[in-house]
This record gives structure tokens, C-alpha cells and sequence, in this order.
């Protein structure tokens, strides 16, 4: 069931994104995945990797052709996020690629026609990296909370703050930074991109983590850091929490989708061992109690593939909406933890061990339930809608 699940052809998958998809797979296989290992003990992806994967067209393949993407639309940086989580390179390589592409995209849709010029190509290919400075020390899903400050001065803002989390925090060379310009609550925050180069910043330690061992994450820090006025989002103040309300639909797309590919692998992986594996004189798979689990298991993925294919539709359509969003990310990613903790548990010891694939999804799977929003702000957001 698992391998023909991974092989279907979504609905929203167009013919091109399928022969992209194809070719995507291959080049993941054979010139990233023998890094992993390499990754997850330095704890970073290297900047060589990035660049490999810029002249491969993986960075942005959403972006418009002018701006050196794939002139592709979300479609292809979901088969691509997809297709990384397939190859075994979630836990890093592909949460990289995904804050990334987020960031090309605030970029693309907030910036000037100078800053899109100047950074998008270099974005694409893996020249820059990008990430997005949301959480803060004392703040994490109440982002009308945010304390960085952004003072005006002549030409710009000085930036002054603390950011915590921030993936590709060790990497980042352009950083899309929540500040608060104005009056306390939603409406005093505004979007700054803050470059790694500027008097002022400082990146902290990179952060040890439970799991996503090769994803670089970052405690940054701003001292009066200087942001030219051409550096904020959308030309005004104030516009921050709705932009980030509008990408933030996006990101939860991600997590969804993310969950689902995560839930088919780990049936996948556990049918094929359960099989192979023998106690007492007979396979694992022979028990009822393992032919049970797996049969739950097995449908709650393959629901879950048919919610998210079709929340990926309604966001391809533009109807997708931010109490949708929200269902569909608390949904799969706390039913792929329970999954990923049965097909674990169905290993046995071996389940334990990070030489199995369903250890490092188990171990990776666990911050899919915090990141976006928490599942419990999740829930929030759904029940202000009733």
C-alpha cells in the first residue's frame, strides 16, 4: 500500500511538476543523500550543498524565470518538499530548502523592484540563504508579542533584539525579521530584511536540537543594527502580521504535506520489516496484533494524504483560508506522531536505533507539532471561526 501511495499521482500535480518530480528524485538519491550522515554529525548543511543545489534548480523553482527560478508555481515547491522528505533528507537539507523558498517568496511579494533584482538570482542560486525571524525568547506563537524593536532614523531603522530558533540561523545571509515599528499588538509590527554582513548583528551558537540534527538553528541578535529604509516589506509600517498571515497559509501547507510523506514512509518502511523479521518461530507481520496496527496505520495515512491533496487543490485555487490551513496542519502532524510512535514501536529495540529509517522520522516528526504555530494555537484559530 505505502510505495503505490508514494507513486500516485496527486490531483494537483500538473504533467510538467510530474516530470519534474522524476528527475527530482534522482538528482536527490545520487548527489545528496550520501551527505546525510556527513550533515547530522557537523550539524549544518554545507555551503558547497546549497549551490549544488541552486544549479539543480532546487532552490526556488516557484520563482518567476526573470529572477533565476523555474518560472514553476507552488505546485513544484510542494513535489520538491515532497520529494526531499521521500529521499530521507527532512530532517535538515529539506527544512532548509522550505524556510528558503519562504523567504524568496516575501521577497517576490513585498519587496522593491531593486531588492527583487538584486536578491532573488542569488537566492536561486544558493549564493544567499534565507531565513525568517519570527520567536523570541519571551515570544513564540503570540507574535503580537514581539519585542525587537525598530527604530526610525534618517534613511532606515536600527534594529535592536533577540531571535531565538531561527532556522537557517548559521546559514543566513538575508533574514526576513519581525519587528515592532509602532504601537504594541498586530498593527505595530513591520518586515525588515536585515543582511548577515550588518554592523551590529551577531549570530549565536548553533542550537543542539532533539531532532533535525544537519538543520542549523540559531539564536541572532541585533544591537542597533542599521536596516535601510528599502529594506522594508511592503514600502510601509504596520503591514507586518498580515503579511506574515499571508505566508503563513503557505508554511502550514508545508507541515501538512511534510506529515503525510513522513506517515507513508514509516508504514512502508515497517511493513517491509515486520516481514523480514522473525520471532518465536514466525514473522512479526504473522501476529494479528502487528497486521492490526499497521492496518490503522495504514488508513489514517492514506486519509491524510487524501486531506492534504486536497487542501494543496484549494491552495493552487486560491481558496484556501487560514482556519483551513489550520486544520489541516494540527490534524496530520498529530496524526503522523502517532503513526511514526506504533511503526516504532513495531521495530522493537531496532526502532530505537538511528541506523532505521523510522527512528529519525520518529525523532524529526516531533516539531512539526510546534512549528507554524502550535497545534493547541492551531485549535484556537479553528474554534474562533465556529
Amino acid at each position: 500500500m505505502s510505495s503505490q501511495a508514494n507513486d500516485l499521482v496527486a490531483p494537483w500535480m500538473s504533467e510538467d511538476v510530474v516530470l519534474l518530480q522524476n528527475s527530482v528524485r534522482r538528482v536527490l538519491v545520487n548527489e545528496f543523500l550520501p551527505h546525510r550522515e556527513r550533515w547530522d554529525e557537523e550539524g549544518i548543511v554545507d555551503r558547497a550543498a546549497w549551490l549544488k543545489a541552486g544549479e539543480y534548480g532546487l532552490l526556488c523553482p516557484s520563482l518567476p524565470e526573470e529572477f533565476g527560478g523555474g518560472g514553476g508555481n507552488k505546485a513544484h515547491d510542494a513535489m520538491l518538499a515532497q520529494e526531499v522528505e521521500r529521499a530521507g533528507l527532512g530532517g535538515g537539507f529539506g527544512v532548509g530548502i522550505g524556510t528558503h523558498c519562504m523567504v524568496a517568496h516575501y521577497i517576490l511579494a513585498y519587496a522593491t523592484d531593486e531588492k527583487r533584482a538584486e536578491w532573488l538570482p542569488r537566492m536561486a542560486s544558493g549564493e544567499l540563504i534565507g531565513a525568517v525571524a519570527m520567536t523570541e525568547p519571551g515570544t513564540g506563537s503570540d507574535l503580537q508579542g514581539i519585542c525587537t524593536k525598530a527604530e526610525k532614523v534618517p534613511g532606515g531603522y536600527k534594529v535592536s533584539g533577540q531571535k531565538i530558533f531561527i532556522s537557517n540561523g548559521q546559514n543566513a545571509d538575508l533574514i526576513v525579521t519581525v519587528c515592532r515599528t509602532g504601537e504594541a499588538g498586530s498593527k505595530g509590527l513591520s518586515l525588515l530584511v536585515v543582511e548577515a554582513g550588518s554592523a551590529g548583528f551577531k549570530k549565536g551558537r548553533n542550537l543542539e536540537k532533539i531532532g533535525l540534527p544537519a538543520q542549523d538553528t540559531s539564536e541572532l541578535f541585533f544591537d542597533e543594527v542599521f536596516v535601510p529604509d528599502c529594506n522594508l516589506l511592503g514600502g510601509v509600517e504596520g503591514q507586518g502580521f498580515g503579511q506574515l498571515m499571508t505566508q503563513l497559509v503557505w508554511e502550514r501547507m508545508l507541515c501538512t504535506l511534510g506529515a503525510v510523506v513522513s506517515m507513508e514512509l514509516a508504514v512502508q518502511h515497517t511493513t517491509e520489516y515486520v516481514r523480514a523479521r522473525k520471532v518465536f518461530g514466525k514473522t512479526v507481520m504473522d501476529f494479528q496484533n502487528t497486521q492490526f496496527k499497521l492496518a490503522e496505520c495504514a488508513t489514517k495515512a492514506r486519509v491524510a494524504r487524501v486531506f492534504a491533496d486536497q487542501q494543496m487543490q484549494q491552495f493552487l485555487d486560491g481558496t484556501l483560508d487560514n482556519t483551513h490551513s489550520a486544520m489541516a496542519k494540527w490534524w496530520t502532524t498529530d496524526t503522523q506522531f502517532q503513526v511514526l510512535d506504533e511503526c516504532l514501536q513495531l521495530h522493537g529495540g531496532y526502532g530505537y536505533m538511528t541506523e532505521y529509517p523510522i527512528a529519525r522520522l520518529w525523532r524529526d516528526a516531533r516539531v512539526l507539532r510546534i512549528w507554524a504555530g502550535t497545534n493547541e494555537i492551531m485549535k484556537v484559530i479553528i474554534a474562533r471561526s465556529l
